[in-house]
Formats: C-alpha cells, sequence, structure tokens
C-alpha cells in the first residue's frame, strides 16, 4: 500500500504569519502590524468564499478590506504587495528535514493549498523537497474547508484512506475537513491553540512528524 502524506503549505510548511505580518509591517508600520494581521485572519475566509478568485486576488483583496476597515490607505502600487512577496515567506526551519525523512521513509508527499500553482512551485523550490503532487485553489474553484482539494487528491493519486494521513496547521482549514472525511490528520500547533477539531495526532511543529506518520499508518 502507498503511504501518502498531505499538507497544507501556509502555515504549516512556509510561515504565512510571518509573510503577511511582515508586508503589513512595512505598509502601515510595525505598531500596527499585528492588529492588522488579526483582521487578516479572520476577513480572508470570507474573500474566499465563493472558490472564484485566484489566490493572488484574495490577497490583494483582504488586504485592500483590511486596511479600508482600518483608515488607512494602501500605498500606491502595493495593492499586490501581498502576492509579490508570498515567495519569499520564510520556510519553517525543521520543514525540509522533516519532508526529507519522510521520503526517504517511503512516504509520497503533496500539497493541497488555497493558492496559485506558480506560487506553490515557488514555495516548493523554497522549502527544497519534492513533492508528488499538490492540488491549488486556483484550478479547482474551490477553498478549503470546502472538500474539493480531498476529492481531486484522491482521483489523481488513487490512495485510500486507510493509506492517507493530511497533515496541517489550521484546525477550521483542515483538520475539521479530514476528519470529516474520515482521514488520519496531525494537527501542527504551532501557537499553542485551544481546542477544536479534534486531530489524531498533535504536535508543536513538524520535528517529530516522520515517527508520528509511522505510527499512524506502519509501513
Amino acid at each position: 500500500m502507498e503511504r501518502w502524506a498531505t499538507f497544507d503549505c501556509y502555515g504549516t510548511l512556509v510561515d504565512w504569519r510571518a509573510g503577511i505580518g511582515g508586508e503589513l509591517a512595512r505598509l502601515f508600520g510595525d505598531d500596527r502590524a499585528a492588529a492588522l494581521l488579526e483582521r487578516y485572519y479572520a476577513i480572508e475566509p470570507d474573500v474566499q468564499a465563493d472558490g472564484s478568485l485566484r489566490y493572488r486576488d484574495v490577497l490583494a483583496e483582504t488586504l485592500r478590506r483590511v486596511a479600508g476597515e482600518a483608515g488607512l490607505a494602501i500605498p500606491a502600487g502595493e495593492e499586490g504587495a501581498l502576492g509579490r512577496s508570498l515567495p519569499s515567506w520564510p520556510v519553517f526551519p525543521e520543514a525540509a528535514a522533516s519532508l526529507a525523512e519522510a521520503r526517504r521513509c517511503g512516504w509520497r508527499l503533496a500539497i493541497l493549498s488555497n493558492s496559485d500553482a506558480d506560487l506553490v512551485e515557488a514555495s516548493i523550490a523554497a522549502i527544497g523537497v519534492p513533492f508528488d503532487l499538490y492540488v491549488v485553489a486556483s484550478e479547482i474553484g474551490s477553498y478549503k474547508p470546502g472538500l474539493r482539494h480531498w476529492q481531486v487528491f484522491s482521483e489523481r493519486s488513487g490512495t485510500t484512506p486507510a493509506g492517507h494521513v493530511h497533515v496541517a496547521q489550521s484546525l477550521f482549514h483542515d483538520i475539521g475537513p479530514a476528519s470529516e472525511l474520515g482521514l488520519a490528520s496531525v494537527w501542527i500547533n504551532r501557537r499553542d491553540e485551544g481546542p477544536g477539531p479534534v486531530p489524531t495526532r498533535e504536535l508543536p511543529d513538524l520535528e517529530a512528524l516522520p515517527g508520528t506518520l509511522a505510527e499512524l499508518v506502519p509501513a
């Protein structure tokens, strides 16, 4: 049986908060960045809801709404700042080694992302570990927590739930849907968040992931 580990990318492998927070600080000042980031986090799912926008456009529209709500003007020419910056968002320091070890142990790797193909490809290059496939929102017309990412992944990979573990930081976008589908899941709780949808396992980062995957689906 093939064993597949699927991953959310931004927040799990790549530091979404540092990437967006850094741009908010650059555009509006360090003193405003933290509060604006929390509003961004709350508003973005509403922008994604109809599934019709590319992720670049989601980033731009959410930035517009966040700035408007705060009474701030986006500097001229910076409307697309978040999308332009995404390829440089930092990779979490333990991600590459953990993914490489999982591959060495026979796991196939995939990304299920609320993003665009070229942005995910840039992040995969930054991570430095190959993935066997990816499914992105812009090509399927759906954003998580909708179930379409997992349905397309299943069609493309041919895997079954018995050989599939989903790994992610977001309870809302990922762990809840994975549980609904009956999949084993690993919640990467980087921010020591409170309870929500119940994962199969919980880790503070990716360092212990290869061993956890082996426990969930032995070779």
